[in-house]
């Protein structure tokens, strides 16, 4: 019988960038892809409201709710189907971090609610982290949360909930006020206590200059090579997601067509009369 697996902490996450050892990050949303993930040492899952994207098919990360993702982890416990959210990650998962995205307007509106917010959603869901959009302007929300106990993953750049402001899904950064802006941002946020930040969808040369300054990791996606971890979305990665195509998605895997393939193989077996066969049946 095997030792269970050391299950990371945020501690451990330090030591890693210490160590120059890269952090792997992939979003999940199910039990079964937390296990899968998990035993191929994936080190952090982070439930992203990109769920409403990926599973839903939303045109923004904007209509994920709090209630939403309560109301999906209860319906996970009472069994009545596998559905996306942090507790039952947690449950499958024995090694990595889970860390929960907070959605638009859980931590926004006052320090308090934010503390109410989150901490319902680490006590309700078992996860270890919550993950905030913002810089500076949420520093003090961010000191707040982690002054009670609640650990923090920072997110700059390109942020989701932010993206009619921005313009639109774009790279940030490219001018040397936003560039200042985005240093300043990373370093309030390591500041005020968050223990790591993702960098999404700035130049390269800006994600390693913010690395280097930094003692907490950043986690890249379209940030460059030189960030102390990369995050992807797992339906992009497997390429089960194949109408997305972005500059800094890689696929690993094309599950898509290979799924297209398996339902057309079964559809034409079972209108044949092939399937089921007799191995698939029940003599008595």
């Amino acid at each position: 019988m095997t030792d269970a697996p050391k299950p990371v902490t945020v501690h451990d996450l330090l030591k890693m960038k210490q160590a120059g050892e890269r952090i792997v990050v992939l979003t999940c949303y199910d039990a079964l892809f937390a296990r899968l993930l998990d035993a191929s040492g994936v080190d952090i899952l982070l439930v992203g409201d990109s769920v409403n994207q990926v599973l839903a098919g939303a045109e923004t990360t904007l209509s994920a709710t709090l209630e939403q993702m309560i109301y999906h982890t209860k319906i996970v416990r009472r069994g009545a189907q596998m559905i996306y959210h942090t507790k039952i990650v947690r449950r499958g998962a024995e090694r990595a971090l889970v860390v929960c995205d907070m959605p638009f307007l859980t931590y926004q509106v006052s320090p308090a609610e934010a503390i109410r917010n989150c901490g319902r959603v680490m006590a309700e869901t078992g996860c270890q982290g919550v993950k905030l959009e913002g810089g500076r302007p949420i520093a003090d929300t961010v000191r707040a949360l982690v002054d009670v106990g609640i650990p923090v993953m920072g997110h700059l750049g390109l942020t989701p909930q932010s993206v009619h402001a921005l313009g639109g899904y774009r790279v940030q950064g490219r001018d040397e006020q936003t560039a200042e802006r985005l240093k300043g941002d990373a370093q309030g946020l390591e500041e005020a206590g968050a223990f790591a930040v993702v960098l999404e969808l700035i130049p390269a040369p800006l994600a390693s200059q913010i690395s280097k300054a930094l003692t907490i990791p950043t986690i890249g996606v379209g940030a460059g090579p030189a960030c102390d971890g990369q995050v992807l979305v797992l339906h992009d990665m497997l390429g089960l997601n194949d109408r997305f195509n972005a500059k800094f998605v890689k696929r690993y895997a094309a599950l898509a067509q290979e799924v297209r393939e398996a339902v057309a193989l079964y559809a034409a077996e079972v209108r044949e009369g092939r399937y089921p066969g007799p191995e698939h049946s029940f003599a008595k």
